[in-house]
């Protein structure tokens, strides 16, 4: 079958869509119509909705049959020109094998599992520092106070980044995000100035680490990076450069901000937190499970292919709603609509179920860095941020693609020197 889906949701419309994940029409999708022909909207082109994990996951593990390439993996700017779309096709998010599988192998070491604990004393003295500043105060503005540092701070260490270089950097990655949003006034023309600053940024620590290299730094890793016996050209850094730190601020940011509020609306999952800082670690995959950084990642169909019932057709868009797989009962339990701190004790592969880093060649490469930010971080809040409330409601970032948080006021009983 191929035709459309009785059930036509507005999951493309940044404004609906920065209100809330949509659960309800999550819901009925996964069970009446998982893989569901969308029609077109001012929003979007006609594309195929995937909700259910088994079908996300074949998605995601066949590239001949589903490429990131053909149309992007992320939404494309709004209005850009086939230049435009060439040039975003070089970023590794929107590569297919071969190229993807050899461009991967360039920074594969510098995340990996012991790289990324070798850094937790860092992490854990600045996550300190940070709370450090707000407690005394019983209020904050969480979202750029607390939740922005961190990741900001980490992956400008690992990219050699200067001080005086981060708040910069955070500016312009946050115009790069903000094209569906009418609140930050990003045209195209901005967007793509960002762009340029960021690599002229990069060649910036490029020349000074040749000067006074640092090894074992990711920046060090793509320097060195050799794709079929030829170091990567300056483009090919810099887009490197930029989508490594782009994701790795905005995904833990993300998490951070939505793992916060999840927690505020929630007191009595926080309060299992305060009372056994055990939990943390399991916490910190269920606030990923439950609220997912990105909403979805598209594919175009490279054939016709079949997906559940479906007949998709050869140039078919398809998105992959990662909040959707991630609330699916047959998976996560009867109560997987539910927020609960606790589930990793009673699901102990948890972290290997939920989609939120993806699956198949595009999964993360930065998923133990996100893990170990989230969890430094949370171990930092929740034994001195106590209780916690929202000031007024959060300001979203208004996209269909990111589950940003631009603005969350909290207060907090103030915490006073011992």
């Amino acid at each position: 079958m191929s035709e459309k889906c009785p059930f036509q949701f507005e999951l493309m419309d940044p404004v609906r869509m920065s209100r809330g994940v949509p659960f309800v029409d999550f819901r009925t999708l996964r069970e009446k119509c998982p893989v569901a022909l969308q029609e077109a909207t001012k929003h979007s082109p006609e594309f195929w909705a995937v909700t259910r994990r088994e079908d996300v996951d074949y998605i995601s593990k066949n590239p001949a049959e589903f490429s990131s390439s053909a149309n992007l993996a992320h939404p494309s700017p709004p209005n850009a020109d086939a230049g435009s779309l060439e040039i975003m096709r070089q970023l590794i998010i929107n590569m297919d094998p071969p190229g993807h599988t050899q461009y991967r192998k360039v920074v594969k070491n510098a995340f990996t599992m012991n790289a990324v604990d070798a850094l937790e004393p860092m992490m854990r003295e600045f996550a300190s520092g940070i709370i450090d500043r707000v407690a005394p105060l019983g209020r904050c503005e969480f979202a750029s106070e607390v939740a922005a540092e961190m990741p900001l701070f980490v992956i400008c260490a690992l990219m050699e980044m200067p001080t005086e270089k981060r708040r910069k950097f955070s500016e312009l990655v946050d115009i790069m995000i903000g094209m569906d949003d009418p609140g930050m006034d990003v045209t195209a023309e901005k967007g793509q100035a960002a762009a340029a600053e960021i690599f002229e940024i990069a060649m910036e620590l490029a020349a000074r680490h040749k000067a006074d290299p640092k090894p074992g730094t990711v920046l060090d890793a793509l320097l060195r990076g050799v794709v079929e016996g030829e170091a990567l050209s300056e483009f090919e850094f810099c887009s490197f450069f930029l989508i490594l730190i782009a994701g790795g601020v905005e995904t833990t940011r993300t998490a951070t901000n939505q793992g916060m509020r999840l927690l505020i609306e929630h007191p009595e999952q926080l309060e299992k937190l305060v009372a056994d800082p055990s939990l943390v670690p399991g916490a910190v995959e269920e606030i990923l499970r439950f609220q997912p950084s990105f909403n979805y990642m598209q594919r175009t169909a490279m054939e016709d292919v079949r997906v559940g019932d479906m007949d998709i057709k050869k140039g078919d868009m398809v998105r992959m709603y990662y909040p959707s797989a991630n609330h699916q009962p047959e998976v996560f339990g009867e109560d997987a609509e539910s927020f609960d701190v606790t589930r990793a004790l009673r699901m102990p592969d948890l972290k290997n179920q939920h989609r939120t880093f993806g699956m198949g060649q595009h999964f993360c490469l930065g998923s133990h860095l996100a893990r170990k930010e989230l969890t430094v971080m949370f171990e930092e809040i929740v034994p001195r941020l106590r209780n916690p409330q929202l000031a007024g409601q959060p300001r979203y970032l208004v996209s269909s693609f990111i589950a940003g948080i631009k603005e969350m006021n909290i207060t907090f009983d103030p915490e006073h020197p011992a």
